[in-house]
């Protein structure tokens, strides 16, 4: 299961942290990733990390302004925004995978989801 949390509503400029609590079994896990969803958009990949060697991988909408990181021993992932745009305004949502993810910034890549928490621009 995932959990996500840290949302809100913040004035462009501005900087929020995401968390992803995984619970349950998370030994198997190769990927994860953040993705985000605008109303009337598809989901896009934001950032993604390999949570064997913390290879990551950014979208480069927010390349430079977003760090994705990870802390095995709570089993959290994070999501660091500063920099905030209000084209960032969407619901986040967590995801992992047990598989070698060839494109970790899609989608179809992963089989676990959360329910997401939403960025609004203030």
């Amino acid at each position: 299961q995932l959990v996500e949390s840290g949302g809100g509503s913040v004035q462009a400029g501005g900087s929020l942290r995401l968390s992803c609590a995984a619970s349950g079994y998370t030994g198997s896990t190769v990927c994860m990733g953040w993705f985000r969803q605008a109303p009337g958009k598809e989901r896009q990949g934001v950032a993604s990390i390999y949570t064997g060697d913390g290879s990551t991988f950014y979208h480069y909408n927010v390349k430079g302004r977003f760090t994705i990181s990870q802390d095995k021993v709570k089993k959290t992932l994070y999501l660091q925004m500063n920099s905030l745009k209000p084209e960032d305004t969407a619901k986040y949502v967590c995801a992992a995978t047990s598989t070698i993810a060839v494109s970790p910034l899609r989608r179809y890549e992963y089989g676990y989801w959360g329910q997401g928490t939403q960025v609004t621009d203030s």
